[in-house]
């Protein structure tokens, strides 16, 4: 099945984390899609030792008290800005309950002003948010749930701060992306420490939950490795990916916060992407929520028996949830939190006839076929954070 996987990440570089809107996804994950939904042999009930031994590994919640969380994207300029003012009414007068801020962005800038000097040493504050207390303090005023965003392995900033921390090319030059984004090395212990550093401060400033986003290797990296120099250890990407966030989750454990991952829809519905190092099962045993980016936008003709899924929202999500209780439910009551990242935006570049205008009846559809599928929380994705009006959420 990697091979499905491989042949999709070389061909569709901008499908990213849960800040992209991408391009038209490729035939190449419908032949991954049918082959994965092949009938399988049923699994013993009650699962094998092993499997209820994971179980047992679950992080339990730190934060038992939490609301059912119905929340928003928030750039880091929109909450240090003007608009700041307008979602802060949109939560007020809607059942929204929850902000997801920037606090590392999709660059690598820290983005708020930080005395810390863990920090100093590979960081590079840019103070978006020009007043970090005074927006904490905001926040609990208006009763929201406040959600610390930070983008880990994509870090354009870190990688030129210091190569060898990435990954350089044969010249000495940083890779990059066709993008022009860089990545840092998952496989350097001082990349996970300091994004850490930064997710325990978080803590510490007020943030109830950290959501790590872009956990993993670039696309198509099983392609490019060969032709890189980086640090590296007989430990596959899978497990260095799930290793980080384990680790992430012992560290913050004390202080009393959750943490979640963002992670691509499609991983519910296919096997392990070992190329980028996503594994669902893996990531989701070892964090309180999981985030994965169902976006009906996402995918191409023959998801979910649809011609064009984006044009079906509610059917599209459902199908969505149908796969991820199939990876999830075995966990039992010590899976984690399901809160998906649903669209709020006009996918116009799949092409005429492909997709429809976003509003309130295609965002209500989304949220109708969650809480049909048992899932009551989420999160609305809008890049330039303008979300629609007149939705009942």
């Amino acid at each position: 099945m990697e091979i499905f996987m491989t042949l999709f990440l070389l061909l569709h570089s901008a499908f990213a984390g849960a800040q992209d809107e991408p391009s038209p996804m490729k035939q190449l994950w419908q032949a991954a899609y049918t082959a994965s939904h092949a009938p399988v042999a049923p699994t013993p009930a009650g699962g094998s030792d092993s499997s209820r031994q994971e179980n047992e590994k679950q992080p339990s919640d730190p934060q038992q008290d939490a609301p059912e969380v119905k929340g928003i994207y928030v750039t880091a300029y929109s909450a240090g800005g003007a608009r700041m003012a307008s979602l802060l009414n949109l939560v007020d007068q809607t059942a929204l309950n929850a902000m997801v801020i920037d606090i590392k962005d999709d660059s690598g800038f820290i983005t708020y002003k930080t005395d810390n000097p863990n920090l100093a040493k590979l960081g590079t504050p840019q103070p978006f948010i020009k007043d970090i207390g005074k927006l904490m303090t905001t926040l609990n005023e208006h009763k929201i749930y406040p959600i610390a965003r930070i983008v880990v392995f994509k870090d354009t900033v870190l990688a030129k701060k210091h190569p060898e921390l990435s990954y350089t090319n044969a010249d000495g030059s940083i890779w990059k992306n066709g993008k022009g984004d860089s990545f840092v090395n998952p496989y350097r212990k001082e990349v996970w420490d300091y994004n850490v550093e930064i997710a325990k401060e978080a803590a510490k400033l007020g943030f109830k939950e950290i959501q790590f986003d872009y956990v993993r290797f670039p696309e198509g990296f099983e392609k490019k490795a060969d032709h890189l120099k980086f640090t590296k250890t007989d430990q596959s990407r899978v497990d260095v990916v799930a290793g980080f966030v384990e680790y992430a989750r012992e560290q913050l454990e004390p202080l009393g916060v959750r943490v979640s991952v963002d992670i691509f829809g499609y991983a519910a519905s296919v096997p392990a992407a070992e190329g980028i190092g996503q594994d669902f099962v893996k990531i989701s045993k070892a964090v309180n929520v999981i985030c994965p980016m169902i976006y009906p936008s996402h995918y191409s003709t023959g998801w979910f028996k649809q011609k064009d899924p984006d044009k079906a929202p509610y059917a599209t999500i459902k199908g969505a949830m149908a796969d991820t209780h199939k990876k999830l439910d075995p966990l039992g009551d010590s899976g984690p939190i399901i809160r998906p990242w649903i669209q709020d935006f006009t996918a116009s570049w799949l092409g005429k006839g492909h997709y429809i205008s976003y509003g309130a009846p295609e965002v209500a559809a989304q949220i109708k076929a969650l809480q049909e599928s048992g899932v009551n929380e989420y999160l609305l994705w809008n890049a330039g954070n303008k979300y629609s009006a007149g939705v009942d959420y």
